[in-house]
């Protein structure tokens, strides 16, 4: 799977021999940055570390940044980044330096999450940066070594991990069909990217309401992603009788007790699960509670299990496969990428912070980005793929707080 972002940076835009420079420099420490997609000895995919380096693409276009750049994603975002139809050898990152009329500059930012997670990428979008200014990148990456995630001594599988991290292969199928049934025919042909702002204020509202009678608050994303897990439910119109599930990306760095330099892709899944008629029957705080439980469940035991799980030999046997696919419409469940505490706006190529920062276009209904706003006070921007007749509901019911 890609993650591709973009950056927008406005006049004077620093130089693209700096920015190579920098580029080259920091891809010498984040060395799986610069490596190749491909396979071990054993066929299992990996990362190659033979430093071929990232794939760069400059480009130039004779209008301003204000009348190319949308403010939410659409298909034209994907002019901002290399041509991923044509990547013949499989580079991890790949980037597009696109400089306006108006002497602004566009950064499209593609890496495989294979390579690395949310957490890592942003490290090194930040050590990019520095290095472009010439400044030292900080603490070095940690990066995986063979014997840094070995299986306990006493292997001990006490978590389900069968039906969560994996699934038996073509099991998928089944919720697929189930999941266009829900959608409709030829529904996800029809998806627009919802941009929905929540300033500081509302998200105060939804936390109090949330956490009225507890005494420790939910937290800033509990709480938003609750708030959209019932928007995103109500505005589908399914039926109350649906079950409903998020998948979340938990970070095991502190779970693992690694340092938060580790490089590579370190997460699992937490699903908090509803019926729709105890989603939207039930208060706010009860999706949130969800969601907290859910997310607490995965804990630095269940990363253990998984360890210990992945070492067994029990994928290989049974035939299992990831359950972690790309889909074009996850109705009746949501997926979320939060980004709300990664350091994504401290990209500072020496002219400044860029003046905006958001996900490229990626249509898949029901994968929802959370994003620090680029006003920089507190509120935030979720960006929200739905149906095109769905989208009127989720405006109408999107700042409510009952």
């Amino acid at each position: 799977m890609q993650m591709a972002i973009i950056y927008a940076f406005p006049p004077p835009a620093p130089s693209t021999a700096a920015i190579e420079k920098g580029l080259a420099t920091a891809l010498a420490e984040y060395r799986a940055f610069a490596g190749q997609l491909g396979e071990a000895p054993d066929g299992v995919p990996a990362v190659l570390l033979n430093d071929r380096g990232a794939r760069l693409v400059e480009a130039e276009v004779d209008a301003d940044l204000v009348d190319m750049a949308p403010a939410k994603p659409t298909p034209e975002l994907l002019r901002l980044h290399p041509d991923l139809e044509d990547v013949e050898l499989h580079e991890v990152v790949l980037l597009q330096l696109t400089r306006f009329r108006c002497g602004s500059l566009a950064v499209g930012f593609t890496s495989n999450h294979v390579a690395a997670d949310g957490h890592a990428t942003s490290n090194f979008l930040v050590a990019w940066g520095r290095a472009t200014r010439g400044l030292p990148m900080g603490l070095p990456p940690v990066h995986h070594h063979a014997g840094l995630f070995k299986p306990r001594a006493s292997p001990r599988v006490d978590r389900d991990h069968r039906s969560r991290e994996y699934r038996l292969a073509g099991a998928g199928d089944d919720d697929d069909e189930k999941q266009h049934s829900h959608a409709g025919e030829g529904a996800e042909n029809n998806i627009v990217i919802h941009k929905a702002h929540f300033t500081k204020d509302f998200i105060a509202t939804l936390r109090g309401k949330a956490s009225e009678g507890r005494g420790r608050p939910f937290s800033r994303f509990e709480t938003i992603l609750a708030h959209l897990w019932r928007t995103m439910t109500r505005a589908r119109g399914l039926s109350p009788e649906v079950t409903t599930q998020i998948r979340l990306s938990v970070d095991g760095r502190h779970r693992l007790g690694l340092p938060a330099e580790y490089f590579g892709n370190l997460v699992l899944w937490a699903f908090p699960t509803a019926t729709v008629a105890d989603l939207l029957g039930r208060p706010l705080k009860h999706a949130a509670q969800v969601i907290h439980d859910e997310v607490a469940r995965v804990d630095g035991g269940y990363f253990r299990s998984f360890v210990d799980f992945a070492s067994s030999g029990a994928v290989e046997k049974e035939g299992l496969e990831p359950s972690a696919v790309c889909k074009d419409v996850l109705c009746p469940n949501v997926e979320v990428d939060s980004w709300l505490t990664f350091p994504f706006y401290e990209l500072d190529f020496g002219t400044g912070s860029p003046a905006y920062f958001m996900p490229s276009y990626f249509p898949t209904e029901g994968m929802l980005f959370l994003v620090p706003s680029y006003l920089g006070d507190g509120s935030v921007d979720a960006f929200v793929p739905v149906f095109e007749h769905n989208l009127q509901d989720f405006k109408e019911c999107c700042y409510a707080t009952d």
